[in-house]
């Protein structure tokens, strides 16, 4: 069956006894025993629910994946991960990755002796080249935040298989709908579902696929023991979301390549950053392995009073945190999504204060262009 139609069904099926097209809302807490001994195969709702466990094997189901796992938000999804590993442990990780993934391991996971080393991911020589005899994951942006390099994960897969690691690939920006990492031999996949898979700016989410059920079972144990668990009502958002991800992702990739070609061409722009265009290192694995390139652009202007003139002066498109809904956004990552990594790593990565971030919606693309034409003039 085609992903297509795979996300337009998740929790269809679910509620035989009605026959709803759509899950219901179990808002409960616990539930009843229907005897000494007996279970109905729900008892408390950190351990399961029916709406989060629809929205649980419909990611599983989209990745190809043994099971699902559905958290509170995209931090708390990676958190519960990290508790795979034990103290000492050393992780290879994606250099220019989310700033909020960068606060929890350097500033969280560090206190407990977790090591991290951060490499440029899009360069299997360079993952080679860290690890260490205490390596014992990689964690992978399949397109990176916000400089959107593209890594191989065949390559680092195989890496992993050859020295026992665990293959962790946060495809946020890409989704299942777009890029499947399990097919690429990857072992976990991670999501803020808040973007993309939700789709709607209206809830916050996280999503976890893991292909092997003795490892799934490990992940249940701790996201059980932890209880970062999706609430009811957020999961059916979810759900909600997922059902139109494909029709979404094709207006907004399409709107994305025509923004990002109208970029390369302004005089005031000085770089773009897109793997659609054809300039772009990482296209060539993406059209290879890949539906698509996803709708996240970022680009540099030529000098520093554009950022805050662009920030201020579009009109359809919003100044504002997050990404992947159906609204355009923008974003200054130097200030706002990577403020806390350090200042002269971001200067090496090129996160510089000419650098931003559009997250293109399912806007008329001639409107999005428009707008930024006009915020480019004083």
């Amino acid at each position: 069956m085609n992903i297509a139609t795979e996300t337009a069904h998740i929790g269809l099926e679910w509620d035989t006894r009605t026959g709803a097209v759509t899950v219901p809302i179990y808002q409960t807490a616990t539930f009843r025993h229907p005897g000494l001994g007996q279970s109905t195969g729900y008892d408390y709702t950190r351990s399961g629910n029916p709406t989060r466990q629809a929205l649980e094997e419909g990611i599983a189901r989209l990745e190809g994946g043994a099971r699902g796992f559905a958290y509170s938000s995209g931090m708390a999804a990676i958190a519960n991960l990290l508790l795979l590993f034990r103290q000492g442990d050393h992780l290879v990780v994606t250099e220019d990755l989310y700033g909020g993934t960068y606060r929890l391991f350097e500033q969280v996971f560090n206190r407990y002796d977790l090591q991290f080393t951060y490499v440029d991911t899009s360069d299997p020589v360079q993952v080679r080249t860290a690890l260490r005899p205490e390596t014992k994951g990689l964690f992978i942006e399949s397109l990176t935040n916000p400089l959107l390099k593209v890594a191989d994960i065949a390559a680092l897969s195989g890496i992993c298989r050859e020295r026992g690691l665990l293959c962790i690939v946060d495809n946020t920006f890409l989704t299942p709908y777009l890029f499947r990492p399990f097919d690429h031999g990857a072992d976990i996949t991670v999501y803020s579902a808040t973007k993309y898979l939700a789709g709607h700016n209206d809830t916050v989410s996280g999503l976890v696929a893991v292909k092997d059920p003795v490892l799934a079972e490990k992940v249940y144990f701790n996201q059980n023991s932890v209880g970062a668990v999706l609430g009811p009502q957020d999961s059916w958002l979810t759900i909600r979301g997922m059902k139109t991800l494909s029709v979404r992702l094709d207006r907004q990739q399409e709107n994305a390549l025509k923004v990002a070609r109208w970029l390369a061409s302004h005089p005031k722009v000085g770089k773009v950053h897109y793997p659609g265009l054809e300039t772009h290192p990482g296209h060539d694995i993406l059209k290879k392995t890949a539906r698509g390139f996803g709708a996240m652009i970022a680009f540099e202007v030529v000098a520093s009073p554009l950022v805050e003139q662009l920030l201020l002066k579009t009109r359809i498109i919003s100044f504002a945190e997050s990404l992947g809904g159906v609204e355009t956004l923008i974003t200054f990552p130097e200030v706002q999504t990577h403020a806390d990594i350090a200042p002269a790593i971001r200067k090496r990565l090129g996160i510089n204060n000419l650098l931003l971030r559009l997250s293109v919606g399912i806007e008329d693309a001639d409107d999005l262009i428009k707008d930024l034409d006009q915020a480019f003039n004083p």
